[in-house]
């Protein structure tokens, strides 16, 4: 996603030519971070278009010696949290494991997911628990840290370690169901 520094001055002057440009350019990054954090792709249009409302008058805030997909990230990522955390359904969903191990951070990637599609992939994190895929995504894709993501959902650092260890067992356990040679790979 390359965005030139005319079209981010042209929309801080609220130019419509640019702000429409600015969303072509932004949709296909933005819609993938809302599918990661969605249940389907309505919802993800109705976050999409939330989240960059939210790009258009925050743009001023943004600094362009930062990396601009870095900065949309961030916003989008944000007004997921903010829209998940309205909704409150997962305060009774919550498990709350308080004196869960600390399990290893520098976990390997499973190299059982580098053998699938991504559009596999996605569909496996979807049928996650809701809090289980936020932990998830927010851990491994979006690269929080479990501090971080404990303030952001509202449960302590022992409660997001269980639910991205969670994660892990039932994505490797729906991945061997999808191909059971992948055993070897799986469990490494």
């Amino acid at each position: 996603m390359k965005v030139e520094t005319e079209i981010i001055t042209a929309c801080i002057r609220k130019d419509g030519k640019a702000e429409f440009e600015l969303y072509r350019l932004c949709y296909s990054y933005l819609m993938s971070i809302c599918l990661r954090y969605t249940n389907n792709r309505e919802e993800a249009k109705e976050m999409l278009n939330m989240g960059f409302f939210k790009i258009l008058t925050n743009l001023e805030k943004y600094q362009l010696e930062t990396s601009f997909k870095a900065w949309v990230n961030k916003v989008m990522v944000n007004t997921l949290i903010d829209e998940y955390r309205k909704k409150k359904v997962h305060k009774e969903h919550v498990q709350y494991v308080e004196d869960y191990e600390k399990i290893e951070e520098d976990t390997q990637v499973n190299s059982a997911l580098v053998k699938m599609d991504v559009e596999q992939i996605h569909t496996l994190i979807m049928k996650l628990p809701p809090v289980s895929q936020k932990v998830f995504n927010m851990y491994a894709i979006d690269g929080f840290s479990h501090k971080e993501i404990a303030e952001v959902l509202g449960i302590t650092e022992g409660t997001s370690r269980w639910h991205l260890n969670f994660s892990r067992q039932k994505l490797q356990k729906m991945i061997l169901q999808i191909n059971p040679t992948l055993y070897k790979i799986a469990i490494g």
